[in-house]
């Protein structure tokens, strides 16, 4: 069973490979090859641990995932959304149950109690959406050999509505207050550029605010300030993740697995900005079995906080990262207070021998409490899409 469902995986990601390719045709050539970059990694990597005779492909399977008709384990509230799930179809053309995202959301009530599924078609969807607390238990789900694309290229600087700058908050394309928020196969893109030395240029194309939120098989495109990862618990498996300056930063207590973290930066930047500030705030961002890579030269993360967190680990550094590895923002004082880790990776960029001397490597008892779905507290509300997709 396990060799059969290895293979159907194989001939899914093929699969994916050439049907993804027609609705890449409006993004640049460039765009493109990173994500066929991105789809050849994930081929290699299943073959991997397939010879390595790994448990399972899943990243939650590794670790033991529930059968798909057991919610035990899963916090009250969470049981009770998944027993009570929902199901309503977007599509641009009027197939659908709607023609726009919003649209669907427009119809949740608030203080929703309900797992609602939003199958969304393929396509370029142009709206900003946010999802307000009041909508918790909403899922974003696209079609894994063509996923949507919501799109919007609002910047900092830009106005809104009340005549005022939208600031880096604001400018997102897609915006989650919401708690259990999780999406699959969706494409996340804000589409300004960065211009080296101009300012207002942050254009986020997703923040996350919620708790307890996954994505899996997403895209997060942009330049600087591609993903606030703002706040609370999240999971990304399988992502892949393009910018410049920043391009994931924020407050979050996050897991990156198996993520494809690529920079298209022009000048030296960071590819992390987590914003930690004091010893007793649980936030940090673990990065496990991923790759960083692109065509810019970057720190692996820079301190936004003075008692920022970021942990590496099994993870392929090309050589875009710099030797230094990490940076102080410019205040000397943070080296001695933020906790940046690297744990076996390997590549050029992960030579560690001019890292900076305040950079940690971590031992086998130090990486454990960041590697594994327990340091998002995972066991009460994270499901693969497997057993998401399956409960009835």
């Amino acid at each position: 069973m396990a060799w059969n469902n290895g293979i159907n995986l194989l001939l899914l990601l093929l699969l994916l490979a050439l049907c993804t390719l027609p609705s890449l045709q409006l993004q640049s050539q460039e765009r493109k090859g990173d994500f066929e970059k991105w789809l050849s990694w994930n081929v290699r990597d299943h073959q991997k641990k397939t010879t390595l005779g790994a448990e399972a492909t899943s990243s939650t399977g590794r670790r033991g995932a529930r059968p798909a008709a057991d919610l035990k384990g899963l916090d009250t509230k969470l049981k009770k959304a998944e027993l009570n799930k929902v199901r309503v179809r977007v599509s641009q053309d009027g197939t659908g149950d709607y023609s726009s995202i919003q649209e669907a959301l427009d119809d949740i009530p608030l203080k929703n109690t309900r797992r609602v599924i939003l199958e969304i078609n393929p396509g370029v969807y142009r709206e900003k959406i946010l999802i307000p607390r009041s909508q918790p238990f909403i899922t974003f789900l696209g079609d894994s050999a063509n996923p949507p694309t919501i799109t919007g290229n609002d910047t900092a600087s830009g106005t809104g509505r009340d005549g005022k700058p939208l600031k880096t908050f604001q400018s997102a394309t897609v915006g989650v207050n919401a708690d259990y928020f999780v999406a699959i196969n969706i494409i996340f893109e804000n589409t300004a550029p960065h211009d080296i030395g101009s300012t207002g240029e942050q254009a986020v194309a997703l923040r996350i605010s919620g708790n307890k939120a996954a994505f899996h098989n997403c895209s997060f495109y942009g330049s600087q300030d591609t993903l606030y990862d703002h706040k609370g618990l999240h999971y990304f498996n399988n992502c892949f993740i393009q910018g410049s300056v920043d391009f994931i930063f924020g407050y979050g207590r996050s897991l990156y697995e198996n993520c494809y973290l690529n920079s298209i930066s022009k000048k030296v930047a960071s590819l992390t900005a987590q914003k930690r500030t004091n010893i007793s705030l649980s936030s940090g961002f673990s990065f496990k079995d991923s790759v960083v890579t692109g065509s810019g030269l970057v720190y692996l993360g820079r301190a936004w906080g003075d008692r920022s967190r970021v942990i590496f680990s099994y993870t392929y550094m090309d050589k875009v990262v710099l030797p230094q590895g990490w940076s102080d923002w410019g205040d000397q004082k943070r080296e001695s207070s933020v906790y940046y880790g690297e744990y076996k990776c390997s590549g050029p960029g992960a030579n560690l021998t001019g890292r900076v001397r305040w950079a940690r490597t971590l031992t086998d008892k130090e990486a454990k409490p960041f590697i594994g779905a327990y340091y998002v507290n995972g066991k009460t509300w994270l499901l693969s899409p497997q057993e998401f997709l399956g409960f009835n």
